[in-house]
């Protein structure tokens, strides 16, 4: 079936996002792996990504871990540092894909404040057809749940949705719901799945 819908992840599809060398940069990687193996700022992202208040999050698990205050508390002052750049493009395979009236969705884990934040940089964040992003939905990828909203809200036949994800975990919720899939491994493969898929020709996925 030909997809009638795109569906993007976001970081690490649209935009890069990884705190470590950031974290390297500021503190140094020694320092940045005895931060990470002595408070989990991967949680406290995640719980960011299901809606918690970005600020204030950030300042309770420094005040809770103040060997490490100052440290946790770069997390939100550098946050969009560990949020650039754009992967240009994903971006401009998204626009050509609009440009053919192909609707272009977002299916992203990301919080309420961070992604409005993101939104400053990117203009492109406000581009979508249909946001479903995960802090304003109390619910994130892979959660069956939050597929099984996205087709509700979306009205599109599962296997009429062509998802791409960077995590295999999330491919896989989705394929086990009948969503055509791709592992996004770089920008060339999904232009490369764009063409294939009979959405965009190859001058357009350029």
């Amino acid at each position: 079936m030909k997809p009638q819908a795109v569906v993007f992840d976001i970081g690490n599809v649209l935009i890069h996002w990884d705190p470590l060398p950031v974290y390297d940069r500021l503190i140094g990687a020694e320092r940045r792996q005895a931060l990470f193996a002595s408070v989990d700022l991967f949680d406290m992202n995640r719980r960011v990504d299901m809606g918690e208040p970005f600020g204030d999050l950030v300042q309770a698990t420094a005040r809770a871990n103040p060997e490490w205050y100052d440290e946790i508390l770069l997390w939100q002052k550098h946050w969009m540092d560990m949020a650039t750049p754009a992967i240009d493009r994903s971006v401009r395979l998204m626009q050509a894909l609009q440009k053919n009236g192909v609707p272009v969705f977002s299916l992203t884990n990301f919080g309420i404040e961070t992604y409005d934040l993101a939104a400053t940089h990117y203009p492109f964040f406000r581009s979508f057809d249909r946001d479903f992003i995960s802090g304003h939905l109390k619910m994130m990828k892979p959660d069956p749940a939050i597929f099984a909203h996205l087709e509700r809200e979306s009205g599109v036949d599962p296997a009429a949705l062509l998802f791409t994800d960077d995590s295999a975990a999330n491919i896989a919720a989705a394929a086990a719901r009948g969503w055509q899939t791709h592992l996004f491994e770089g920008p060339e493969g999904w232009a490369y799945r764009l063409v294939a898929a009979d959405l965009l020709s190859e001058e357009e996925a350029q």
